[in-house]
């Protein structure tokens, strides 16, 4: 079938589940959610757990957390709920024990004094670990709802849109991504009103 390159409103087939990438629809009208991408890192019956992978902070890890040390790592807010909490991605398995597998070689969680001790011996592994205050959460059919709703496209998660620093522009770039149907999505004006 054709792609009509007027269309702003394409289907998206493809179901969430754990690793793929939640992208908040062009007409979101939630100011938290608008113009987020979420890492679903966990989705089953019971609801879905994820992670904003695109609001970041001006703060770093050990603003948050006086005994991790100062390294080079993104800290972002990863959703509304339990704000006060650390989360964190990484490709360090399996040197992090009781850490969750999301997707490829991304991993969540896992034993906060190995991942303390890793950073204090080798800082230059905090690029391999991204930081994040507060998590995105879902009751059962909740999330499903949402999507029938047009309010997020569903996309494969890779290391590169997940795992990037800077990811000011990664709501647009994952649309590009995800092909010429969506492409023209990213460039949506953020107040359609306002044109």
């Amino acid at each position: 079938m054709a792609h009509d390159p007027l269309e702003l409103d394409p289907e998206n087939p493809l179901p969430p589940q754990r690793g793929t990438l939640l992208v908040s629809g062009p007409y979101l009208a939630d100011p938290y959610f608008r113009r987020t991408v979420v890492l679903l890192c966990t989705h089953d019956d019971e609801g879905s757990f994820g992670l904003v992978l695109n609001r970041p902070i001006d703060m770093g890890v050990a603003d948050l957390m006086e005994d991790m040390p100062t390294v080079p790592s993104p800290v972002g807010i990863g959703g509304p709920v339990q704000s006060s909490n650390l989360f964190y991605l990484h490709t360090l398995a399996p040197r992090i024990e009781g850490s969750l597998h999301v997707v490829n070689d991304i991993h969540m969680g896992g034993d906060y004094e190995q991942l303390r001790s890793i950073l204090s011996a080798a800082p230059k592994l905090a690029r391999h670990v991204r930081f994040f205050v507060g998590y995105s959460g879902w009751e059962e059919d909740q999330l499903q709802r949402e999507i029938e709703q047009r309010s997020w496209l569903v996309h494969p998660a890779n290391k590169r849109l997940v795992m990037q620093a800077g990811p000011s522009d990664l709501w647009a770039d994952t649309l590009r991504s995800m092909g010429p149907a969506f492409a023209p999505l990213a460039n949506f004006p953020e107040d359609p009103s306002l044109n």
